[in-house]
């Protein structure tokens, strides 16, 4: 996993069959989760038109978050990785998988009406799932990034057609680099900075 990194810059080179998107999907779906109650959605995406409209979406909001919404300092933390608004990789990428965090469900009681079911943990469960999600798709010799879409939730769920109870935390594009791709020059924290141990 060390070998592991986020890539913006995706090959035209076709990506393996759907299967393996699906076995990479299900991959993600073995996570542990608060009371068990599996509460994400992974939307895939290899349409041209719906990813390019992902991509308008979130870059016009990603240009509102850029100049007036994440201040300065954020701004500038962010410039060794030279990131900004525009977002090709939302379309050049193969395929995207676009995380939904599922803020509760729906059930039967007793009278056979349909009401809301409480899910727990669905924030820390959906983390937990999106990390299994990242070293399934490096394990198939895919790349992928984190992109979160800020502030694009309903925009996106009315694109996809999402219901209620799904939130958009997480878009992730994958497929292979391109050949010049590159990445920034980033080092990882040792161990011992990262890890306590008490005998």
């Amino acid at each position: 996993m060390n070998s592991r990194r986020s890539i913006r810059f995706f090959s035209s080179k076709p990506v393996p069959p759907l299967e393996v998107m699906e076995n990479i999907i299900k991959t993600a779906g073995t996570s542990p989760s608060g009371a068990h109650c599996q509460p994400w959605t992974f939307v895939l995406i290899s349409n041209p038109r719906i990813k390019k409209e992902v991509r308008n979406i979130v870059e016009m909001e990603e240009e509102i978050n850029y100049k007036k919404r994440m201040g300065e300092k954020w701004v500038e933390d962010l410039k060794f990785a030279r990131t900004n608004w525009i977002k090709e990789y939302l379309e050049t990428a193969p395929y995207l998988i676009i995380v939904f965090k599922q803020v509760y469900g729906y059930q039967n009681n007793n009278e056979g009406m349909v009401e809301k079911t409480p899910f727990y943990y669905q924030e820390m469960s959906v983390c937990i799932a999106c990390g299994i999600l990242i070293s399934a798709i490096h394990n198939a010799g895919m790349v992928t990034l984190t992109s979160t879409p800020l502030n694009s939730n309903n925009k996106l769920k009315r694109l996809l057609n999402r219901p209620d109870n799904e939130k958009a935390i997480l878009i992730l594009p994958v497929g292979y680099p391109a050949k010049d791709a590159t990445v920034p020059n980033i080092k990882r924290k040792k161990l011992s900075d990262i890890m306590v141990h008490i005998d």
